[in-house]
């Protein structure tokens, strides 16, 4: 009850914002607009042609992108028809052969003289999704019923980015606003539709928000402190010239939507091991289970943070190739806007992850132990039989009932070792013709201890 407490009006909250800021209208494509139509066709045959002069210390194009193909029209007014285009030769020009599936620019209001289609890329459809369904394959081999809730939890995702997060911001709504109420209705539908409507999926919900909540207040800190504009590239130039964007709430706005990436992985996964070891050590209360749980959150993060600083910079290799050749000191490095960006992006990223773990494993610790089961739910002591008892324990305990470790000890240490009065390793079981009498268990037998059976 103190859950939905909880979340029901966190998710009311949600769903009114994003009705509310909900994109009324769509942009027209800009191809559309400036009067170009891509159509699908197949080259037919190429004939190379000797590249001409280029000018002193220009670089010059390769043999295989002078000359021009013939393409069979796949589509539109001239479909079936063969129309010869020149081969793109500028610096980084792509290669093309016979047999390739390609994509070309036709514009119907061509002038005369003009060449009305032109050669833009390849046609990648057909691989993409070829390896579109190879992946929802081994999800679903995998993860079977999960899988399926996986994949249809991705589908949302790039529902709500591409109709709501990205037009909302295009619509000149605030960046910042639009991510957060865009990453609160991910959060909820996919975690619950993936994870089901359990405790442990509601801790590591009110984890994630929490985290988010972090995440947010850290990044706007950061941004102004660090006076970054979020000016980087040409693309956010753009935006920010022709479409008057908050370029500052856009790199809140990616920083936070990245860093959720993360988060609900972290979350769930400290929610669903705080779950696992109540349920494997029933007499594990609210502090041991926290320190279980934040020792295996503490590996999980060692791990994620090189993961995010190799994911960014993989993103950033031919620029950080471009700074290495001018050979500029790493503190000048640093302090371009480019790398600095990237830096409060990781930075940020990462402290919102270790925000993480002690905030979901307390809320799982929190709920798991006031439901943890009742010493009546263990079974009773044989007729005749000692309650064992470890001479730590301050109250006595049944049989069936585990000791509890010391802080120090291992979760995964073999529970014969654990103090018994009558010997570590003794079989207590009975025939029909009476009770056999205590005698030590063979090692080879020892994994066969309380099983039914005739005794080693």
């Amino acid at each position: 009850m103190a859950t939905l407490t909880v979340l029901l009006p966190l998710a009311v909250a949600t769903l009114a914002a994003l009705v509310w800021l909900w994109p009324e209208g769509r942009l027209e494509p800009a191809q559309q607009q400036a009067g170009f139509q891509r159509l699908g066709g197949t080259i037919t045959a190429i004939a190379l042609e000797p590249c001409g002069e280029t000018e002193p210390g220009a670089p010059k194009p390769h043999p295989a992108t002078c000359g021009q193909a013939t393409v069979t029209v796949a589509e539109g007014r001239d479909e079936g028809g063969q129309v010869t285009v020149p081969l793109p030769s500028g610096p980084g020009s792509q290669r093309f052969a016979a047999g390739d599936d390609v994509v070309l620019l036709h514009n119907p209001e061509a002038e005369e003289g003009m060449p009305a289609y032109q050669l833009s890329d390849h046609d990648r459809s057909a691989p993409l999704l070829l390896l579109g369904a190879a992946f929802a394959l081994a999800v679903i081999a995998f993860g079977r019923w999960r899988g399926v809730t996986a994949l249809v939890g991705l589908a949302i995702t790039f529902v709500l980015l591409l109709t709501f997060v990205i037009p909302g911001i295009l619509a000149g709504e605030p960046p910042m606003l639009v991510a957060i109420v865009g990453a609160s209705a991910i959060m909820l539908s996919v975690l619950f539709l993936t994870h089901g409507f359990t405790l442990a999926t509601s801790m590591a919900v009110l984890g994630t928000l929490a985290s988010l909540a972090v995440t947010g207040a850290l990044s706007y800190a950061v941004i102004g402190v660090a006076k970054l504009s979020g000016i980087t590239d040409d693309s956010s130039f753009t935006l920010d010239m022709s479409l008057s964007i908050d370029t500052q709430g856009l790199l809140l706005a990616s920083i936070m939507i990245g860093a959720l990436g993360v988060l609900d992985d972290v979350t769930v996964t400290q929610s669903v091991t705080v779950s696992e070891l109540a349920a494997a050590n029933p007499s594990y209360g609210f502090r041991r289970l926290y320190r279980a749980g934040s020792r295996i959150g503490r590996a999980h993060i060692a791990s994620v943070i090189n993961t995010i600083i190799l994911a960014y910079a993989g993103a950033s290799l031919p620029l950080l190739l471009l700074f290495s050749i001018g050979e500029q000191p790493l503190g000048e490095v640093l302090t371009t806007p480019v790398i600095a960006q990237e830096v409060a992006r990781s930075v940020v990223g990462t402290l919102g992850l270790i925000s993480a773990v002690p905030i979901t494993t307390a809320l799982a610790a929190l709920v798991t132990s006031r439901h943890a089961p009742p010493p009546a739910a263990f079974p009773a002591p044989a007729p005749g039989e000692p309650a064992p008892r470890d001479s730590g324990d301050p109250a006595p305990r049944t049989s069936g009932e585990p000791a509890p470790r010391t802080s120090g000890d291992s979760f995964f240490a073999d529970a014969s070792t654990a103090p018994f009065p009558d010997g570590p390793y003794t079989d207590r079981r009975s025939s029909p013709d009476g009770p056999y009498t205590d005698r030590p268990v063979p090692p080879r037998a020892r994994h066969r201890r309380r099983d039914a059976g005739t005794p080693p």
